[in-house]
Formats: C-alpha cells, sequence, structure tokens
C-alpha cells in the first residue's frame, strides 16, 4: 500500500439547528486509524471543524464556544429545499463555507479513494452537497459513503448521494474489500473488528482538538422502540475497561486533552463488569480531566458508590435518560428518583443533573410530558426536552408512518426532530412551544 492515499470527508449539515454537542465523526476517525496502520497517507476535511487553518486564516466572525468543548458551528442561511418551504423558520448550512471547502480539496494531493461519512437521515442535503463538490475537484476518485444515513436508508443513498458505493453497517468489516477495490496489492494488515483491538481513532488529523470522544462499548441490551441502536450496533461489544483508560490517559497526557465525551449507548448497564471497573482506574491515575455524557446514563445503574466515583473523577455533564414516567420497562420512577439522590448526596447540584425527556413520540399528549417535567424538577434534576425523530428499521416506524402528518418514509427530510414530525391536536407546535418554556424554570 506505499503510497496510497485516502482522504476522509465529515459533510455539511442542513439543517434548521445544529450545535456542537461533543460531535465528532468518530466512526470515521476510526476508519482513518486503520488506513493508517496499512500503509495509507490519511488527510482530513471535516467540514464541521471550526479550527480549520483557513477558517482561522478568514475574516469570518468565531462562532461561541464554551471552555467545555461544545459550541455554535460556523452557518450560513441557504435556500428551503422544496419539501420544506412552508416551514416558518431558518434554513442553514453548517460548516465550512464551500470556496474554503475547495480551496482545502485543492491543497491536497490527489487521493486513491475517499471515505465520506453521514449523520442523520434527514442531513442527506449535506452530504449530497458534500459529494457534489468533492466530484468537482477528483472526478475520478471512488468515493465511498458510510455513517449512520447510509446504513439506515442505503437505497436512498445510493439514489441520492452521489457516492460511488455506499457501504451500510460496520465500517471496519468493509475495509479490507474496500482497500483492494482501490489497488492494493496482497491482503492488507487491518485491526479485527473486535473493539479490543481496534486503534486509537485518528484525532490526531486534527490541527486543533477542544476534546476526545471515548467509546467504551458498542451497542445496547435494550431494545428501545423509537432508537436505532440495534440497527447500527447489534449486540453489546466492550472493551475491557484498562484499554479504555489508557485510552483517555494517552489523549490527556500526550495531547493535552482535557474534556472527554461518552458515545456509548449502553455506559451503565451492568457496572460491575465495565463502568466501576473503569472508575477505580481513572482514579487511580488521578488525571486533571472532565468527562460527559451527550449520550445519556441508564438510571438504574446510578448508586451512592458510582456517583461518589464519577465525582472523584470528573464526570461533569451527567445526562439520564427519563423519557417519560409513562409506565415503561427500561426506568422506572423510583429509579431515577434514587439516581438523582445518589448523585445529590456524591456533591452535584439540580443544575448539573440533566434528564432527557422525549417529546413529540406517535399519539404522546402534552400532559404526559407536563408530568414528566414537573417530577424531574421535584425529583432536584433539571429536564431537557428531547424532540422525537421517526427511525426507519425501528420498532416505532411504522405507528410512526401512521401518525404523522408527514410523508416521512418517501422524504427523510420529513424525520427531522425540527419539525415535530408526530404533531396532532394532543401535542401540536403550540403545545411544544410552552413546554420548552416550562423546562426553563423550576415549577
Amino acid at each position: 500500500m506505499k503510497g496510497k492515499r485516502a482522504l476522509l470527508v465529515n459533510p455539511w449539515i442542513y439543517d434548521f439547528a445544529a450545535y456542537d454537542f461533543w460531535a465528532k465523526p468518530l466512526g470515521l476517525l476510526y476508519l482513518g486509524s486503520i488506513l493508517g496502520k496499512n500503509g495509507f497517507r490519511v488527510d482530513l476535511i471535516d467540514l464541521l471543524d471550526v479550527h480549520h487553518p483557513l477558517l482561522e486564516r478568514s475574516n469570518l466572525k468565531r462562532p461561541k464556544r464554551k471552555e467545555d468543548g461544545r459550541g455554535h458551528l460556523f452557518r450560513e442561511e441557504v435556500e428551503k429545499p422544496p419539501p420544506l418551504k412552508g416551514i416558518p423558520r431558518r434554513f442553514y448550512r453548517f460548516g465550512m463555507p464551500p470556496d474554503l471547502f475547495r480551496e482545502a480539496l485543492c491543497c491536497l494531493p490527489t487521493p486513491d479513494l475517499i471515505l465520506v461519512t453521514s449523520g442523520m437521515t434527514y442531513w442527506y442535503l449535506g452530504v449530497r452537497e458534500t459529494i457534489k463538490v468533492i466530484k468537482e475537484i477528483f472526478p475520478t476518485v471512488p468515493v465511498f459513503l458510510g455513517g449512520i444515513y447510509a446504513s439506515l436508508l442505503p437505497d436512498h443513498a445510493r439514489r441520492h448521494s452521489g457516492a460511488d458505493r455506499v457501504i451500510p453497517g460496520r465500517g471496519e468489516e468493509a475495509m479490507e474489500r474496500i482497500i483492494k477495490e482501490v489497488g492494493g496489492d496482497g491482503s492488507p494488515v487491518l485491526s479485527p473488528p473486535d473493539p479490543q483491538d481496534l486503534p486509537y481513532p485518528a484525532f490526531h488529523l486534527y490541527r486543533k482538538l477542544d476534546y476526545v470522544s471515548i467509546l467504551a462499548s458498542r451497542g445496547c441490551p435494550f431494545r428501545c422502540p423509537y432508537c436505532a441502536s440495534h440497527l447500527l450496533y447489534p449486540g453489546l461489544r466492550r472493551r475491557r475497561p484498562e484499554k479504555v483508560a489508557q485510552e483517555i490517559t494517552y489523549w490527556a497526557e500526550v495531547h493535552g486533552i482535557k474534556d472527554f465525551a461518552f458515545y456509548d449507548d449502553a455506559l451503565l448497564f451492568s457496572p460491575d463488569d465495565l463502568f466501576i471497573p473503569l472508575l477505580e482506574e481513572l482514579k487511580d491515575r488521578e488525571l486533571e480531566v472532565r468527562f460527559h455524557t451527550p449520550n445519556a446514563l441508564h438510571a438504574r445503574g446510578i448508586d451512592g458508590r458510582v456517583a461518589e466515583l464519577m465525582r472523584e473523577v470528573g464526570f461533569k455533564t451527567i445526562r439520564i435518560g427519563l423519557e417519560t414516567i409513562a409506565p415503561q420497562e427500561k426506568v422506572s420512577a423510583a429509579d431515577f428518583r434514587k439516581a438523582v439522590s445518589s448523585l445529590t448526596h456524591a456533591g452535584y447540584s439540580p443544575e448539573e443533573i440533566g434528564a432527557y425527556i422525549l417529546v413529540g413520540l406517535p399519539h404522546q399528549r402534552r400532559e404526559e410530558v407536563e408530568d414528566t417535567i414537573k417530577f424531574v424538577w421535584d425529583c432536584g434534576a433539571r429536564p431537557y426536552l428531547a424532540e422525537y425523530s421517526p427511525i426507519p428499521g425501528t420498532d416505532l416506524w411504522e405507528e410512526a408512518k401512521k401518525a404523522s402528518p408527514f410523508p416521512i418514509a418517501e422524504e427523510p427530510l420529513f424525520q427531522n426532530n425540527t419539525l415535530l414530525p408526530c404533531r396532532w391536536e394532543g401535542l401540536s407546535w403550540d403545545d411544544l412551544r410552552e413546554l420548552k418554556e416550562m423546562v426553563k424554570t423550576p415549577i
């Protein structure tokens, strides 16, 4: 593979709103490391990277960022696509301006392959426009598209993305085939798809890093009807706690990273097997770092011991996946109240303990969301609304198609949670606006 080059691209987001909640293209960065181990020279253009050198040298107004790595993105208002013309909100392209993207591409040697990732299904316009620009500069280089959109809607991606190949599922398992397709001689030496053996993701390709994303496990043992985790990562595969602690130590000590965001969907499932040993490993290492949990923690796994250890090792942003206090199997009101009490006794304030509440589920009523908001405030935590997005292939998908006033199966743009895709007389736009006010002030 000597002399071969690969380019990784994280595409634009086209949407009404977008914000960097410790969002990095982690799967793409893992593939970059695998390519590097196979002798490729790897370049990265992350169009959402606010610290790209071309942006740093431009006269564009800097987006506001927080000390912990979160922040706004560069954006430019663009014309709404025809299906969304009737939505009374401004529509934006988030990320690097197109002229700077073209300049960044032209500064690179011609690659032998280009890997583009994808996020939400309703962000496919950004994928399409990104690939369109890539093809202008490198018309003969094969473009491979992976990621969430490519995995959940592969046929749509093949018709609309402009990619030469769409790779659904886990990209690591397709890498050997991809490398051979671009002229690799012999059998490449690949890291196995076992999470224990994957190299660290290629965060070193960024010129400046505010934070690093961490995966201690992949998949989830639960099968929530609204969630696509089991479609993207079947089963639950965990890394050894000492391996995770070693990676965190590497980024902290070698690269000076202070903030880490866990991307796990089931970090606290069976905490004695992974999370508690990991916390104890981190405690022994005495790192001066902060941890964040944007993907939510399972309340049932938080007791006094866990909460104390989290506080000691530097967990700062706590998000618990409550969803609703309506009867359900995953989280009970008692589980949630116990978790909040444990965190409070460990020294966390109500402002530091957040709870995600799902709003906009098919046939969900405003009263259910109101009651859940009041319950969260009463427990001593802060509610955060998580607006439901219908996801193809999930258990709730068929019900969502029937409940939605939009043709969500025909046009992925209507799967956008900003639209409140399953709104009805029991939970309207006006209801949502009032619920958003309710979460701002304790009741």
